[in-house]
């Protein structure tokens, strides 16, 4: 049982450390907890709430293993290397996809809704 509860408290500090060092994450947190409210004031259905949901963790998930990545890649590859660069760029399309398909999913469903409320 107690690996079982380090592994929530390694688990958070991979979350700490990417909220201290990745302004991007930063960022999606914020933005995360502004549709949150926006969506608790627009009273969402609960299958709008599940999307919502899962277009924040895919963003939040994504981020996070785009970080990981990032810092693997610079631990085995500290100097130069296409093919590195090649591997991080493909890390952050994971992440501009998850942002699209997060943007999108907030489009259809808040925008009627916000366009309604005014």
């Amino acid at each position: 049982m107690s690996k079982f509860i380090k592994g929530f408290y390694f688990a958070w500090q991979g979350i700490a450390y990417s909220f201290r060092t990745q302004l991007n994450f930063k960022v999606e947190v914020f933005s995360a907890l502004c549709v949150i409210a926006v969506s608790y004031y627009l009273g969402l259905s609960t299958a709008e709430w599940l999307w919502i949901a899962l277009a924040i963790t895919l963003v939040l998930v994504s981020e996070l293993a785009n970080t990981a990545i990032e810092t693997l890649v610079d631990l085995v590859s500290p100097d130069y290397n296409p093919k590195a660069g090649i591997v991080k760029d493909i890390s952050a399309a994971v992440v501009l996809l998850t942002g699209l398909f997060a943007l999108v999913t907030g489009i259809l469903i808040l925008l009627p809704k916000i366009l309604h409320a005014l």
